[in-house]
């Protein structure tokens, strides 16, 4: 029961708060550019090292250029413009254990 209860409570699909959060978390990252996939830190986590290592090399490369460029605008104090904004996918995920987009 508590199991079900917990699946229920984390599930975007089926509960409206957790659509919420999501959705909110998405908007944050798009407007820096980035994957929630970005957030994980291959330095804390040797899952996710081994993650990176197994990627093809352009999509490692495409990360880290993510990375950049959220770190420079988050120091500028600024956001990506709105058409580039669009264009990112939030939860597009890559190394955290799925490979399609969650929506």
């Amino acid at each position: 029961m508590l199991s079900r209860l917990s699946a229920w409570f984390v599930n975007p699909r089926r509960n409206p708060l957790a659509r919420l959060h999501r959705d909110a978390v998405a908007a944050r990252l798009r407007k820096y550019g980035l994957r929630y996939d970005d957030l994980y830190d291959p330095y804390h986590d040797l899952d996710i090292r081994e993650a990176l290592a197994r990627l093809p090399r352009e999509v490692v490369d495409a990360r880290n250029a993510r990375l950049k460029r959220a770190m420079d605008l988050s120091m500028k104090h600024q956001y990506l413009p709105d058409d580039v904004q669009v264009k990112s996918r939030g939860f597009a995920f890559r190394i955290g254990g799925r490979s399609s987009e969650d929506n």
